[in-house]
């Protein structure tokens, strides 16, 4: 099936979207005026430690608080000089933008820096060389670690993404060199900037979607808006010209490339509670700040119906493949309680798992399986990348 990458312009907001055929896999909504924080590195000045939580709030640009966990960052990078080697109020130093806010929680930072490209991620702080989990054939996790290992330093490690699969070892041996200039350019002059100053401003969101988003599985990248256009090309130009020949224009003047691809309706349809599924059956999706709630009811799949207990893992197995469609589109993350329709037999229940197992193993975004409870709730957890699309919108 071909899969297509739309960037488009709607109202006031910029939308990227992964289409395979004309189903809207997955899509993200950035503000044409503001950009996102997530990654961003900014000299920070460290305003207070909380010896109890063992931690540190670190104001950035803007008089933003931030918080950084002391026990996970053993090796920052100082602005100002320092006599020891413990995290001190009134500490300067470079920290870089974890996760973004969320309500009423304030960013989360980090000082192990890390500058990521297509195929592999550079990072500050850990010497380790680690490879994509969903890389899953030895002799080729094998042949990259070989590849990887000449660039290994003390004070920075590399993880290789899931996109490196079958990449050839002088195009990755280009990019590693690329990261490690960057890296160490900013080293060299980022202790330099005043404090609150940003020295590294993550790429606008459809870039990020273009280079993180499998760019080997999509077929095409289209875009009606010139600015656009000549930001992604410059992009691919610098960093990603194996993909530049996927660039393309789109210029109908008939229809908008918002309205052929029903953007709107089908962002509308993303935002409901209420899923239906072809038998009948229900889903509820319902984010809350500390979790996500996911019910699956029978509706009017069971009307009539014998063998109750069959028609029951039917309906659950359909709900599953619309689940892990829905958390993909819809950005959910942290975790993820679903709640299915309680099955007597074991065997169901086990069949129910290992389907979910793999329809999970299918998402770009680590999403792990954690376990079925005694009350029968399949707990999920998803590592969250960015704001999930109810945030956006």
């Amino acid at each position: 099936m071909n899969h297509k990458l739309i960037i488009t312009k709607l109202d006031n907001r910029i939308v990227s979207a992964i289409y395979e055929g004309n189903e809207m896999l997955q899509v993200n909504l950035d503000k044409t005026s503001e950009q996102s924080i997530l990654g961003n590195i900014y000299v920070g000045k460290v305003k207070n430690i909380v010896k109890n939580i063992s931690a540190a709030f670190v104001e950035i640009a803007g008089g933003r608080m931030c918080y950084l966990a002391l026990e996970e960052n053993p090796n920052p990078i100082y602005v100002n000089a320092k006599k020891q080697d413990r995290i001190l109020v009134g500490d300067e130093l470079l920290v870089q933008i974890a996760k973004e806010d969320v309500k009423t929680k304030a960013p989360v930072v980090t000082t192990n820096l890390n500058f990521t490209g297509k195929y592999t991620v550079l990072i500050h702080g850990k010497s380790s060389l680690g490879v994509s989990a969903k890389i899953s054939e030895d002799g080729e996790r094998k042949r990259l670690k070989e590849v990887m290992k000449a660039f290994k330093q003390d004070s920075y490690g590399f993880i290789v993404r899931t996109n490196a699969v079958n990449i050839d070892r002088e195009r990755l041996e280009e990019e590693v060199q690329s990261l490690t200039k960057q890296y160490n350019e900013l080293r060299e002059y980022g202790i330099h900037k005043s404090t609150f100053s940003l020295i590294y401003q993550t790429p606008p969101g459809f870039i990020c979607d273009i280079r993180d988003g499998f760019a080997d599985k999509i077929d095409e990248i289209l875009t009606d808006d010139r600015e656009i256009f000549d930001k992604i090309q410059e992009y691919l130009i610098n960093y990603q010209k194996e993909d530049l020949s996927k660039l393309k224009f789109y210029e109908d003047k008939l229809i908008t490339l918002s309205n052929l691809y029903s953007i709107r309706t089908k962002l509308e349809t993303a935002m409901r509670d209420k899923v239906w599924l072809k038998s009948g059956g229900t889903i509820i999706i319902q984010p809350t700040e500390a979790l996500t709630v996911i019910d699956v009811n029978t509706g009017k799949a069971i009307n009539g119906k014998k063998k109750v207990q069959d028609t029951f893992y039917k309906i659950n197995m359909e709900a599953a493949a619309e689940i892990a469609k829905q958390i993909r589109l819809r950005n959910l993350s942290g975790i993820i309680i679903i709640d299915f329709i309680d099955m007597e037999q074991q065997e169901y229940k086990e069949g129910l798992m290992k389907g979910l197992e793999e329809l999970f193993r299918k998402d770009p975004i680590k999403t792990t399986l954690v376990d079925m409870t005694a009350l029968n709730l399949v707990e999920v957890t998803r590592k969250k990348v960015r704001k999930p699309l109810y945030e956006q919108v």
